[in-house]
């Protein structure tokens, strides 16, 4: 684990260096491109570049010419600068991601293998124990049959006589003293208990849905998911129809995928899809349902999730429309 640790930090320090230095390469060029317009702007007022050569219809200077083509070549350099930095970080986050996601899946698994250890090791010295105290019991036990007295051996008609009528009655008296505890140890049966249904808990603030929105959704900033999913549920049951409904539906979705439970995730925003498809969340909802949908081998289905991102939201944010084409290239979906 601490390998894996120190791994994660080397690679984020190794990324914030990479991102530094062509930061500083971008502000460098920015800095020449704002010398090379000072030139410019001299060049434009100076005598030399007078209204009347313009209106002349003479031509341009091969200096301001000059000066003119550098900056387009700077400018066309620093775009495709600033388009190679922008996939840098979404590839190094996406991995990441993933690094950080297997390191959470190797602590949950080691966390339930050194349960299961201690419960096996709790059940056998238990069994150890039983077998010790059973053992201990069967060595203290006297068998009743057998005879510890020295009695000589009588022959048949050689004993006193015994009062037959007083044996049939000792006879007839533990029968119905036996017959007796039976009837006590007797029990009826219990009458059935109809539990009452547990109401749910409500958590949300009094006020108007603006503030218990807010409520809500500052449960996700603080890390309490658990909470932030019965509050947003609450919100969800409580107000239906407003505007803010399918925001929540999404963040509600949200506290399932960040806890990778990924099928209660895939339904919830399933459900915002289907509920509200005019939302302000309703492309990232789309967009979060086909990855997730992907995640669990519904590639087919979430691969036309993604694809429909563009199709039924053209007008979405730019940075949800390219990152669902990344995905798409990313599950090598069909376009």
């Amino acid at each position: 684990m601490k390998k894996i640790f120190v791994f994660l930090c080397l690679i984020s320090f190794s990324v914030s260096a990479n991102a530094d230095e062509q930061l500083n390469k971008v502000l460098q060029e920015i800095q020449a491109i704002s010398k090379d317009l000072k030139t410019l702007e001299k060049a434009v007022y100076s005598k030399s570049f007078s209204a009347s050569s313009a209106a002349g219809g003479e031509q341009v200077p091969a200096a301001l010419e000059g000066a003119l083509t550098r900056q387009l070549v700077k400018l066309s350099e620093l775009e495709e600068q600033i388009q190679k930095i922008t996939a840098s970080n979404e590839e190094t986050l996406f991995s990441l991601q993933k690094i950080s996601e297997r390191v959470e899946k190797i602590q949950k698994d080691s966390e339930l293998r050194f349960s299961q250890l201690e419960g096996s090791a709790t059940s056998s010295s238990k069994t150890q124990a039983n077998q010790q105290a059973n053992s201990a019991n069967k060595s203290n036990v006297v068998p009743s049959q057998t005879k510890t007295t020295n009695e000589p051996k009588q022959f048949p008609g050689t004993g006193k006589m015994q009062d037959f009528g007083k044996v049939l009655d000792d006879k007839q008296t533990a029968s119905v003293s036996s017959n007796a505890k039976q009837e006590i140890r007797s029990v009826s049966p219990a009458p059935v208990v109809k539990t009452a249904p547990v109401a749910k808990e409500k958590i949300l603030p009094k006020g108007d849905a603006n503030q218990q929105y807010k409520f809500a959704t500052d449960l996700i900033k603080v890390g309490d998911y658990e909470k932030a999913e019965t509050a947003l549920k609450e919100f969800i049951d409580t107000h239906p129809k407003h505007t803010l409904a399918g925001s929540a539906q999404y963040w509600f979705a949200e506290t399932y995928y960040i806890r990778q439970l990924y099928h209660d995730a895939a339904a919830a925003y399933l459900d915002g899809y289907q509920k509200y498809p005019k939302s302000s969340k309703a492309p990232q909802n789309l967009l979060k349902l086909g990855i997730t949908l992907a995640e669990l081998g519904e590639k087919e289905q979430g691969c036309a999730m993604l694809v429909g991102v563009e199709k039924q939201y053209p007008k979405a944010d730019k940075s949800i429309i390219q990152k669902a084409k990344y995905e798409t290239k990313k599950f090598k979906c069909k376009t």
